[in-house]
């Protein structure tokens, strides 16, 4: 049983429930692996302890990397690669790299913000997803605890599951 991984599930019908659930989950030493829910829950990051994202930073050095390529790409063409003069104008005029310049910074950082959030969220087209209630895309919430990650036992997690509330207390193993 090496390879399998096994998870203690509490499912809840309302978010106001969940919302008051995972602080007593969280104060009793349980580490909670993940939160699943049918629709977004205003201040459970808050409540789950998630700092702010770092994607905003990833966002912006991807914009400065395309306002970068912009300029180097036509100041490249304008002035060193093929310098025309065309009707007494000078070789870098800048106001009319605007568009091009706003359009790949916007591209760049677009496609950057969306690849690091991919690798960071470990989301491959190859992964098969794990599964732990079908009803998370329907109308459950489920607080989801990594058994072999606790310092409690199994029976205890699942006390602390009844007292916060939680309507189901669920075994789930995956291989």
């Amino acid at each position: 049983m090496s390879g399998n991984k096994n998870f203690v599930l509490g499912v809840y019908s309302d978010e106001d429930e969940l919302l008051k659930a995972i602080p007593q989950v969280r104060e009793s030493g349980v580490k909670i692996h993940e939160v699943f829910s049918p629709f977004p829950v205003h201040g459970i990051d808050d409540v789950l302890g998630y700092k702010r994202s770092n994607l905003s930073i990833a966002a912006f050095l991807f914009g400065l990397l395309g306002t970068t390529l912009a300029l180097t790409m036509q100041i490249g063409m304008m002035a060193v690669d093929w310098p025309m003069i065309v009707g007494g104008k000078d070789h870098l005029p800048f106001p009319t790299f605007i568009p091009v310049t706003f359009e790949l910074t916007v591209l760049l950082a677009a496609f950057g913000m969306c690849g690091t959030f991919f690798v960071a969220s470990n989301l491959r087209p190859w992964a098969k997803p794990r599964i732990f209630d079908e009803r998370i895309t329907d109308d459950k919430h489920v607080v989801v605890v990594d058994i072999d990650k606790q310092k409690m036992s199994e029976a205890e997690i699942k006390s602390v599951f009844e007292k916060a509330g939680a309507e189901e207390i669920n075994n789930k193993q995956f291989d």
